[in-house]
């Protein structure tokens, strides 16, 4: 019996839990941690990848090949960051199209003016509200299977207030989004208003070290959101990882005890060495 679909887990009352996937070690990892979901952030895919801000200068055939190759080797339903759809209606529908055939199980659009910026950064501006309505009715329009779901971001909370951002929100579900975003609440108290006044599936963004406050899953959960996402968790801590090791070498010259490390050979077994192996064992060139 195949694993039930992200929508079917919604539907179903289940709490999602999703750390954020930002190459293919975290996403092979992740993937076997038993999540319900995992997140594709922008954020962590173009740090990785290209070495630059989240600032609405990666575009879709960045995230795409990338997103794609993520759902080809992991089996936990994904749901990916695609930004404002990378353009006006034409390339929203391109891009829910792009990412459904991935293998996408949710796909994120938001409503800030391009270029786009980190939704936990100063300085971010939206479209007028009726833009960002036509995008989510593009999308739903675009998506071939309900199964797929959309996800509709705001981004006003910062420039423009709650109470903006709620009534967006609100817009965005009337014009058929399946899950709503209301980016960078700045207190517990901001968290639980907008689960009181939107009565559809919410996702919260729980970014460590950016402007939410940081709750439990618990917490969250009986406040009557949905989702959870955590997409700076993985890459933040790689970073202070790989400081802490090169720190280390640099210091010793050798890598000492202080340094925890991924087993070789397990990290062998994430890859996939024993299939590998296996084939060359199965098909052995011999010397005549």
């Amino acid at each position: 019996m195949p694993d039930p679909t992200l929508k079917q887990r919604l539907t179903d009352g289940e709490f999602i839990l999703a750390p954020g996937i930002y190459d293919m070690i975290s996403a092979l990892i992740a993937d076997q941690m038993g999540f319900k979901a995992l997140y594709v952030t922008g954020y962590g895919t173009v740090a990785s990848t290209l070495g630059i801000p989240d600032a609405g200068i990666a575009t879709y055939r960045d995230m795409i090949e990338r997103i794609a190759q993520m759902t080809k080797l992991t089996h936990t339903p994904v749901i990916a960051d695609a930004d404002t759809g990378y353009g006006g209606l034409l390339n929203v529908r391109h891009t829910v199209r792009g990412y459904e055939e991935a293998g996408v199980s949710a796909i994120q659009l938001e409503d800030q003016e391009f270029p786009k910026k980190c939704g936990h950064t100063p300085n971010r501006r939206v479209v007028p509200m009726a833009d960002m309505v036509k995008k989510i009715e593009v999308a739903v329009d675009s998506r071939r299977s309900d199964d797929f779901l959309i996800i509709a971001r705001t981004d006003a909370r910062t420039s423009l207030g709650l109470d903006e951002a709620i009534r967006r929100a609100k817009a965005y579900a009337a014009a058929g989004a399946d899950i709503l975003f209301v980016e960078s609440p700045e207190s517990t108290e901001e968290v639980k208003a907008i689960a009181e006044a939107i009565d559809r599936p919410l996702l919260a963004n729980m970014v460590n070290g950016g402007r939410t406050p940081l709750l439990p899953a618990s917490a969250l959960q009986a406040l009557g959101y949905r989702i959870a996402i955590y997409p700076a968790l993985g890459f933040l801590a790689h970073g202070h990882a790989l400081r802490h090791a090169y720190q280390d070498l640099l210091d010793n010259g050798i890598t000492t005890d202080a340094v925890p490390l991924y087993p070789f050979k397990d990290f062998n077994s994430l890859l996939g060495f024993e299939d590998v192996w296996a084939f060359e064992k199965k098909f052995a060139e011999t010397e005549d």
